[in-house]
């Protein structure tokens, strides 16, 4: 009977330790799963990612992560009405965070459903009205419709996400279109050193080198300037004062006396009264006797690439400072710097 006891004592014990080990490892597969989903997708192989994604969704049913990256990657292979299924029950059970209602809002754009996306994104930022992303991509919604509204929205994420790169982009393209040059080149800036090294970036530094001659086309900055903030009219001041050193034609080289000499009446004049982290930055570059090589690596690549590649062979020491700075720096706009 001893026997028979402790036989069954055992085998309990193996029982229970082989039951223990298989949950861990099916938990550990699906994390492995998840991982490999993910490295596959980085690769362009969405197919493979999706079959591998549909296993670790078995395994894990209410894991939020790879729901989200099992919608995205079928959305990515243009397979919409199977990515809002699977997408759709996190919206349903209130379980979305602020990426599954952007996942979420680019599906129902991609089929066509405009109200069904307009009604997502607002009770998306009644949940989340810090996210950046969602205003971005409610903001290009309206766009997309040649809704004039979408600026607003815009705005709004600039406001409460300041250091998005997304909302600024979008913002410095619509107002380039407009007769509002001011903001285009102030969030085009602002864009470039969030996002440094995208195929963007170099759309938006051609955008900024015609920003500012449509800027000083205007012999009197301060024409019409009775809608403008009070931040906008000290910056339009300070800037006005540089039309005799605009008229000898903008390039690389006038673009930078003319900026340097706005930052210091910039810092004499209205520093105090606006601080303003990108104008902090372009002093810190002055100082540190990097602003030329900045401005050449703006509107130099921008205006006359030969002319830029041929500045940084006859500057070399100059421009190995600038591009470990560019590469060593995180730019960040900080809250409360909110002027329009």
């Amino acid at each position: 009977m001893l026997y028979l006891y402790r036989m069954k004592k055992c085998f309990f014990a193996i029982f229970w330790s082989v039951v223990s080990m298989t949950a861990f490892s099916q938990q550990d597969d699906a994390e492995t799963l998840h991982e490999n989903a993910k490295t596959f997708m980085k690769q362009g192989d969405y197919a493979n990612a999706s079959l591998i994604l549909v296993r670790a969704l078995q395994q894990y049913p209410d894991h939020i992560g790879i729901t989200k990256d099992l919608a995205f990657d079928y959305y990515l292979q243009k397979q919409n009405q199977k990515a809002l299924d699977v997408i759709k029950p996190l919206l349903d059970n209130n379980k979305a965070d602020d990426q599954a209602y952007q996942i979420a809002g680019i599906i129902y754009k991609a089929l066509n459903q405009t109200k069904d996306a307009d009604k997502l994104y607002k009770k998306a930022l009644k949940d989340y009205p810090e996210s950046g992303g969602l205003y971005s991509d409610y903001g290009s919604l309206l766009w997309s419709t040649r809704d004039g509204n979408a600026i607003k929205i815009w705005e709004k994420g600039i406001e409460k996400d300041p250091s998005f790169a997304g909302n600024y982009y979008n913002a410095a393209k619509f107002y380039y279109l407009t007769t509002d040059k001011s903001w285009c080149v102030l969030y085009g800036e602002i864009f470039i050193n969030i996002e440094s090294f995208t195929s963007r970036t170099a759309e938006i530094k051609n955008l900024l080198v015609d920003g500012y001659k449509k800027l000083f086309a205007d012999p009197n900055l301060l024409t019409n300037s009775k809608d403008k903030s009070s931040f906008e009219v000290a910056f339009l001041t300070t800037m006005n004062k540089q039309n005799s050193v605009a008229i000898r034609g903008l390039s690389a080289e006038t673009l930078t006396m003319i900026r340097t000499r706005f930052i210091l009446d910039w810092n004499r004049d209205y520093a105090k009264k606006f601080p303003f982290r990108l104008f902090e930055l372009q002093e810190n570059l002055l100082t540190e006797g990097l602003f030329s090589a900045y401005n050449q690596w703006i509107f130099g690549a921008a205006q006359n690439l030969s002319a830029y590649q041929n500045w940084i062979s006859s500057h070399n020491e100059e421009y190995t400072a600038f591009d470990k700075f560019q590469h060593s720096r995180i730019f960040k706009m900080p809250d409360g710097q909110y002027y329009h």
